[in-house]
């Protein structure tokens, strides 16, 4: 019988060699960054959020609050014909001698009142101006109401809007509405961008429960209203601190500010031949009613605002005052010696950049679509609510049998490529230029992650995995 020769222990076959991993893709690495960026901006930021939603929703309303509260002096009979402008004028200023007259609102309505802007009114804030309203058809007057803003914000709607710009603590407090705006596009998109990652099965609503029903509320929703908190964002951004003046810095150098009206009278004795009043008064030279008449027939409709020359070497502006679609923006300056038009501005002529702005502007604040544009805003602000509260329910969720909500585990920016994370890096310094509140928490966030994560490496307490970046 033979046997088989047995195989010296030297000479035994070796192990298989396993087959290299694959390469995780750059967005593999990226997502888990992604992830915990997204959640501690929403835990951190969400309170400063949360107080800009509830305040934008009270401004939202605050537009038709304030034609229900100040209904008498909005509103008129409708007589049988409206008196002359001047007439108007000299009534508000018999009830109101002092101060000066800064700019007046002819009735743009059948059932409006005229609305005569005084400034250096004592008791009455010093940006703010006192609008003295006056029956067109009899010149009865029929109420004061301090005044602010181009959009003429009355007292109502001015406490609102100042509570949601500043939370009435001046310019300290714009920083929080500019720390929100900042950061309101980053997590919707932050958060977009993770939910089209999830596998499709992930993101059903219907038989889930407990967290990821709450997850699947949250994402769901989001995406739907994503484009508008980036809209909200962006927008909120054009008027804020530091943000706004570098995006008017922006605009500057690329010749696409927004322009205005020369108010240089013309003649070499203009102001010295007006009769009938002195500089900054309504009735300087030719008065309002052929002034307002030259507007006319340039083409100027309701409703408009006449601003008196500022000094004697300036003229008369006018300029149409509707925010509402389709906009009415343009403007003359009218020679208050000759009742000439000696400049004209029309809103077709702006630059792009200054339309997009105006336009921009008067989408965020409700103003350019009026009630429907209100009512969409309302609906935005109760939805940021909401994803906010569904947040910090899922934080919490997350969290049970401790009693609170666990974070996302750090050391994710390790699993990043370098060819993903230095252009990152580069962005958030340009981004920390621009935006200051955005880049600079950002870049201090990215500090202390990496920080904490070196730390724990070194100590042999590594508390990233790549299965832990589930959500």
């Amino acid at each position: 019988m033979t046997t088989a020769p047995s195989t010296p222990t030297d000479q035994a076959p070796n192990p298989p060699t396993p087959e290299p991993a694959p390469a995780r893709s750059a967005w593999a690495g990226l997502r888990p960054l992604v992830l915990r960026l997204h959640f501690y901006a929403g835990v951190l930021v969400a309170p400063f959020l949360l107080v800009a939603a509830l305040t934008g929703l009270l401004y939202a309303a605050s537009f038709q609050a304030e034609k229900i509260v100040y209904d008498h002096e909005l509103t008129v009979p409708v007589g049988d014909r409206k008196l002359p402008v001047s007439v108007q004028v000299a009534a508000a200023r018999e009830a109101r001698p002092e101060g000066t007259i800064s700019a007046v609102r002819p009735s743009p309505e059948a059932d409006a009142t005229t609305r005569v802007m005084l400034s250096g009114i004592p008791g009455v804030d010093p940006d703010h101006t006192l609008a003295v309203f006056v029956d067109p058809y009899t010149a009865k007057v029929r109420g004061e109401l301090e005044q602010y803003g181009s959009s003429g914000a009355l007292p109502l709607r001015t406490w609102i809007d100042e509570f949601h710009r500043d939370l009435h603590l001046g310019e300290p407090g714009r920083l929080y509405s500019e720390f929100a705006a900042s950061w309101l596009w980053v997590i919707a998109g932050g958060g977009l961008v993770l939910w089209f990652s999830r596998r499709r099965a992930l993101r059903k609503l219907r038989g889930t429960g407990g967290r990821r029903r709450t997850l699947a509320l949250h994402g769901g929703v989001g995406v739907w209203v994503a484009a508008g908190f980036v809209f909200l964002s962006a927008t909120g951004l054009t008027w804020s601190t530091y943000a706004g003046a570098s995006i008017g810095e922006l605009r500057a150098s690329l010749g696409q500010e927004t322009p205005s009206v020369s108010a240089a009278a013309a003649g070499e004795h203009a102001g010295h031949d007006a009769a009938g009043g002195t500089a900054g008064d309504a009735a300087h030279g030719v008065g309002l009613d052929k002034v307002l008449a030259a507007a006319r027939a340039e083409g100027l409709g309701d409703p408009v605002e006449i601003v008196p020359p500022a000094d004697e070497k300036s003229a008369y502006v006018v300029r149409q005052i509707q925010r509402s679609w389709p906009e009415k923006q343009d403007s003359v300056a009218v020679d208050p010696a000759s009742g000439e038009v000696t400049d004209v501005l029309r809103f077709d002529d702006y630059p792009v950049l200054a339309k997009l702005t105006r336009w921009g502007i008067d989408l965020h604040t409700g103003s350019l679509f009026g009630l429907v544009n209100q009512i969409v805003l309302m609906a935005l602000a109760l939805t940021l609510i909401l994803l906010i509260l569904w947040g910090y329910r899922m934080w919490w969720q997350r969290g049970r049998g401790s009693g609170f909500g666990r974070p996302i585990p750090r050391g994710a920016w390790q699993q990043v490529p370098p060819y993903v994370l230095v252009p990152l890096l580069a962005a958030i310094a340009v981004l920390g230029y621009f935006v200051p509140l955005l880049g600079i928490p950002l870049a201090a966030f990215l500090a202390v992650d990496i920080v904490l994560g070196e730390v724990a490496h070194r100590r042999g307490r590594r508390t990233y995995t790549s299965g832990t970046a589930a959500r």
